[in-house]
C-alpha cells in the first residue's frame, strides 16, 4: 500500500510539474495577444511654463490614477503561421503594422533579445524579453542620443488604468484650447473628444496640424490621453471642472518637451483659415526650386514632366506625423485619379545633417508609402533654415505645407498644416480638395 501511495503521489507531482514547467510555447516569438507597453519619460515635477516663471495656479497638478511620467500604449502580437508574426500598435481607431522584428540571444547575459524596427520614422525598440515581458528602450535615430526606457507585459489590455471611477462629466465634443500658457509661444488648439463611459478617444487640432489618434480614459475629474506611433510619444493629463466646463492640464511630447494647456467647452470652436496663413511675399509671382531626388538627379518645376499640369508641392519631413497622414492622402488621391493631369513633388526638410543619412531616410519613406511622385531633399528641418531655402514664402510655418499651382505655373492656394483622419475635418478637406483640383483642371486659371 505504501508503495502504491508513493506511486500515486509521484504521479500527481509530476503531473502538476508538467502543467507548470514542461509545456512549451508553441510560438517562435512573442506570445500572441494584447501587450501593455510603457515609455518611462523623464519623471520631473510638472512645470507648465518651461520658458518663464511658473504660473501659481497651474503648478502641482497631481494625477493619482497613474504613475507620473509614464506614457502607456497597447500593441497586439498576431501570428500568420507558427513561425511568423507581426505587431499592431493601437491608438484609438488606428492600427500601425510592424513586421520588421528580429529575435536573438545575448550569450554574455544568457537572455533572449528583441529588435523591433518601427516603420516610417526611423526608430526602433530593443531589449531583453522573458516569456511574458520585454525590458528595453525606444531609440530615435534622427535625434542625437534620444532614447526612452521601455517596458511591456503580456496579457494586459488596459491603457492607463483598470479603475472605473464615475466620470465627473461627459467631455465629448469640441473644446477651445490654449497651449504654452503664459509664454511668447502660446498657441491655440481645438480639442475633439468622444467619450463612452470611462473610455476616451480624440485629438487636438492646431494651426500646424493635429496630434493624431489619442486614446485614454476619464476617471472622476481627471482625463488621460496618449499616442505612440513609432516616431512620436504624446501624453496628455488634465483636470476637469464640470461647474464651468473647463479643463487644465499638462502635455508631454517624448522626454524633451513639456508644457501646460487649458480648454473650455465650445461646440463652435475653430482655428484660423489654413489657406490664409502662408503666402507669397510681395514681388514674387511664382514658386520655384531645384533639388536632388533620391536617385541624385536634380528636379525642377521647369522640367518637361510638369508643364501644362496642375502641380502640388508638399513641404514635409519624414519625421513629421502630420506629413505621414498627408503623404498617405496624396498617394491615395493619385491612385484614385490616374487620368488627371496632376503631379505631386515633395520637398523634404530632414533632421539628419548628413546628406547620405537624410537620403536613406527618404528612400525608406518613399518605399514604405509606394510614392509615385518625386521626393526631393530640400534642406534641414529647422523652420528658419527652411524659410531661407524658400525665400518666396512669408515663412515655413508648419510641416506639412501644401502649395497648389495651376497649369500656368501660378500659385493658387497654400494650405498650412494638415488635419488628418483622426479629426472630424478630414472628410470635408478631402471633398473640398477634389473639387478645387477639378476646377483647376477645367479652367485656365482660378483666383483664390
Amino acid at each position: 500500500m505504501k508503495i502504491a501511495h508513493i506511486f500515486v503521489f509521484v504521479s500527481i507531482v509530476l503531473g502538476l510539474n508538467s502543467c507548470f514547467f514542461s509545456a512549451e510555447n508553441p510560438y517562435s516569438g512573442l506570445p500572441p495577444g494584447k501587450w501593455r507597453a510603457v515609455l518611462k519619460l523623464v519623471n520631473n515635477p510638472i512645470n507648465p511654463n518651461p520658458r518663464g516663471e511658473p504660473l501659481p495656479d497651474k503648478v502641482n497638478l497631481k494625477f493619482e490614477e497613474v504613475t507620473d511620467g509614464e506614457l502607456p500604449f497597447i500593441f497586439e502580437v498576431k501570428y500568420v503561421t507558427k513561425d511568423s508574426f507581426y505587431i499592431e500598435i493601437i491608438n484609438g481607431d488606428e492600427r500601425i503594422v510592424v513586421d520588421d522584428i528580429k529575435i536573438g540571444r545575448d550569450k554574455s547575459q544568457a537572455k533572449d533579445t528583441i529588435l523591433i524596427n518601427l516603420p516610417v520614422f526611423d526608430s526602433y525598440i530593443r531589449g531583453f524579453f522573458l516569456e511574458n515581458a520585454i525590458d528595453g528602450e525606444w531609440v530615435v535615430r534622427s535625434k542625437e542620443n534620444y532614447r526612452i526606457p521601455f517596458i511591456a507585459r503580456h496579457g494586459r489590455d488596459y491603457r492607463f488604468t483598470n479603475l472605473r471611477k464615475a466620470p465627473a462629466m461627459d467631455v465629448s465634443g469640441r473644446w477651445d484650447a490654449t497651449f504654452e500658457l503664459g509664454t511668447e509661444d502660446e498657441y491655440k488648439g481645438v480639442g475633439e473628444f468622444k467619450q463612452e463611459g470611462n473610455h476616451l478617444t480624440g485629438t487636438f487640432l492646431t494651426e500646424t496640424g493635429d496630434y493624431r489618434y489619442l486614446e485614454g480614459t476619464v476617471q472622476a475629474n481627471k482625463l488621460y490621453l496618449s499616442c505612440f506611433d513609432g516616431g512620436h510619444a504624446f501624453l496628455f493629463e488634465g483636470k476637469i471642472n464640470p461647474k464651468d466646463s473647463t479643463m487644465i492640464g499638462s502635455f508631454r511630447s517624448g522626454n524633451a518637451y513639456q508644457t501646460s494647456w487649458e480648454a473650455k467647452f465650445n461646440p463652435n470652436a475653430k482655428l484660423k483659415d489654413a489657406n490664409a496663413l502662408t503666402f507669397l511675399k510681395p514681388g514674387y509671382d511664382r514658386f520655384d526650386f531645384s533639388f536632388e531626388n533620391t536617385a541624385g538627379k536634380t528636379v525642377s518645376l521647369k522640367d518637361a514632366r510638369y508643364q501644362n499640369k496642375v502641380k502640388i508641392i508638399q513641404i514635409m519631413g519624414t519625421w513629421c506625423p502630420n506629413c505621414r497622414d498627408e503623404t498617405a492622402f496624396l498617394v491615395d488621391y493619385l491612385k484614385e485619379h490616374p487620368d488627371q493631369d496632376v503631379e505631386v513633388i515633395a520637398l523634404a526638410f530632414e533632421r539628419y545633417k548628413e546628406k547620405d543619412k537624410a537620403m536613406e531616410a527618404l528612400k525608406r519613406y518613399q518605399e514604405h508609402f509606394k510614392m509615385d511622385y518625386e521626393l526631393l531633399l530640400a534642406g534641414n528641418s529647422d523652420k528658419a533654415e527652411a524659410s531661407k531655402v524658400l525665400p518666396m514664402l512669408n515663412a515655413v510655418l508648419a510641416y506639412p505645407t501644401m502649395i497648389v499651382i495651376d497649369k500656368n505655373d501660378r500659385v493658387q492656394r497654400i494650405h498650412t498644416g494638415f488635419s488628418g483622419p483622426a479629426t472630424s475635418e478630414y472628410k470635408q478637406f478631402k471633398a473640398e480638395f477634389s473639387r478645387f483640383i477639378l476646377q483647376l483642371l477645367s479652367s485656365k486659371s482660378v483666383q483664390q
